[in-house]
Parts: C-alpha cells; structure tokens; sequence
C-alpha cells in the first residue's frame, strides 16, 4: 500500500482544483487522508459498501467509490456532495490513486526482482517471464557499481544517486546501513564507465558529508549475468581495502595480482609466509623498513632514485636492503626475490584483514 503521506497529498492537491472535500478510509474503516477535519460519516454505511459487489454508491451527502488494485479492495474514497461533478470527483480521485498503487507495486516488484536476481535466486524461466511482465529489457548491456559509505548518510546518498540515473532504465537501492547498489545500463556506444564512477563520486562528494568508495565489476550483456557483475564489485569492494586503501574507486579488472591472493586458502597463505619469513612476519617490520621496501618497489627497483626520494645516502639505503636480505634471505635489488617479497607483503596484509573480519 502506498503511504499515508501520498494519499495526502492527492487529496489536497485535488481540492486546490475541485474545491471538494473528501477522505480515504482503510478496508477497517480507519482514516488514511482527509481534506477537512471531522469529517461526519456513518461507519456502518461504509462497511456496507466495502461488503457489497458495488462499486460505487451514493449515500446522504456522500459519494463512496472503491479503489481497487487488480480487483481487490484497498481503499474507500469518500466525497463530500451529492451532484453529479461530486461523481465526476470522485472517479478522477478513484483513478488517480488506482494508477498511483499501479506503479507502487511495479516499482516495489521491480525492486524485488533485482535483488532476487543479484543473490542468484531465480531460475532462467523466472528471470524470462518477470522481466517481462515488468517491461526490463534482456539483452543490454549493464554493469554493477557498489557504493560504500562510512557514515549514516544513506537516504541522502541514494537521492542524489537516482537524480543521476535513469528510473525506467536504472536499479538504485540500499543493501546494508552503508552500502548502495547501482545497476545501470549502458548505452549501445562505449561509455567511460570510470568517469561514470567519478561522476558519482564527485556528486556524492557535493551533497553528503562522507567518505565513500565506489567499486564496480565488468559489463555485462545480459540480464541473468547482472549477478555476475555484482559478486565481481563485492570483490573489487574488499580487495580494494586490503591492499589499494587510499583508492577511492576500484574496477575489478585493475585489481591486478590482489585478486588472485583475495581467493587463496587461508592454510596455503599460512604457509607461504612461513615458507619465506620463518620466525619472522613482514608485519613486524618497522615503519622505516616499510617505507623504505615501498618506496624501492615504487622506483622499480632504482636505488640512485629511492635513496634520492628518501632524502638518504645510496649507502644508506643499501646497508638496510643488506639488513632485509640478513632476516629473511631474499634480495630485494634481484627481481625474482623483489617479487616474492612483494606477494609476501600482499598475502601478509589479506591474512590480517581476514583475521579482523574474524574477529567481528
């Protein structure tokens, strides 16, 4: 049923015009919108109304229409008046909220078949015959962002969301307190799907005062692999987090070798840092060791360039690649040993955020 405050509002923006007063009662009989206070009206005669096959009735000083929805009963509309433009009043008031529970539902099914769709819960046939009940096209392209917000702004966020997207065209709804689903799709030409993102950001930025993350899976050109897109953006939403914090938009085809560590077993994991770091954990590596790895790896392995950018002596910075190679046997200036040591950092960090989500 549609709300209280919708039902409203119909009723006094049809006074503006009819100059009628009127009210909308539940199959209870309770009041759900009134145009005047009090407004005098026998119970009983509604309740004789709702029970009878009729649709319309004249009662003293009262015209009752039913408002129906695919034939059953959902509301009484009563208009004040006994002449015809009273009638006349109150089928165009009748019509109006008919049409409006219409689209409710379609939009309320809609929501629902989406969400059914991206949990992988429906079978072909249903995703077939739904889509096209509800007019959904089957062979467009799409694509499935996942927007993250750190505060309780969600309500806002969504608005601004679907002032940006299509409502005929476009899915926008929340999943949890602090996150939003996006399906959108796309047009026939290519679309920059990153400035797509951007722009969501940007516009998120403007309206709300929050940190939010977007991340997005691939295109998709069917509707049964809308599912797809949407597991491949809960990915890119956590890979992005383990090991690419400071990115505020994540595409899963960037996420690069993370998203291979983001699938290993946790006892492989275990055993791969133990294999290259023995009685040590790249965790326990200090601040200045971190920086100094990082920034190594950043200059592709350039010690003139990193000892610059680190405002140290070349010397200085070999006499701690010598201190690395010492507590655990691997040469970060020899490329083979820089990458293991790289993926070592990478699965290091994924075994930590699992244990954090452990410990939740």
């Amino acid at each position: 049923m549609i709300s209280n405050q919708l039902l409203q509002k119909t009723l006094d923006e049809m006074k503006a015009i009819t100059e009628k007063d009127m009210a909308v009662f539940d199959t209870d009989g309770h009041m759900s919108a009134e145009t005047v206070r009090n407004l005098s009206i026998d119970q009983r005669k509604l309740f004789d109304f709702y029970e009878s096959s009729r649709e319309y009735k004249e009662i003293p000083d009262f015209q009752l229409f039913k408002i129906q929805d695919e034939g059953r009963n959902e509301y009484i509309l009563a208009v004040k008046g006994s002449s015809s433009s009273s009638e006349l009043v109150g089928r165009m008031v009748k019509y109006q909220i008919e049409k409006m529970l219409s689209e409710y539902k379609e939009k309320f099914d809609k929501d629902n078949f989406i969400k059914s769709l991206l949990a992988d819960n429906l079978l072909l046939v249903d995703i077939f015959d739904r889509s096209r009940k509800l007019h959904i096209e089957l062979e467009a392209k799409r694509i499935v962002f996942l927007v993250r917000m750190d505060k309780k702004n969600q309500d806002d966020a969504i608005g601004t969301l679907k002032n940006i997207f299509s409502e005929k065209e476009d899915f926008v709804t929340a999943i949890d307190k602090k996150k939003i689903i996006v399906v959108k799709q796309l047009l026939e030409k290519e679309e920059d799907v990153y400035s797509i993102a951007r722009n969501m950001l940007n516009a998120l930025k403007s309206d709300i005062d929050d940190d939010v993350t977007i991340a997005y899976g691939t295109i998709v050109k069917d509707l049964k692999e809308v599912s797809r897109s949407y597991k491949e953006a809960k990915m890119a939403l956590d890979v992005g987090d383990i090991f690419f914090s400071e990115r505020r938009i994540n595409p899963y085809e960037t996420l690069g070798i993370g998203r291979l560590i983001y699938q290993l077993p946790m006892p492989l994991c275990k055993l791969f840092i133990n294999e290259i770091f023995k009685d040590i954990s790249p965790l326990d590596l200090d601040e200045e060791t971190i920086e100094t790895i990082n920034k190594f790896f950043e200059n592709s392995l350039n010690v003139s360039e990193t000892s610059r950018q680190l405002f140290i002596h070349r010397n200085t910075l070999v006499y701690r690649l010598d201190k690395i190679q010492k507590m655990t046997g691997l040469d970060l200036r020899v490329f083979d040993d820089a990458i293991t040591f790289k993926i070592a950092l990478m699965v290091s960090s994924y075994m930590q955020y699992v244990e954090q989500l452990e410990y939740k």
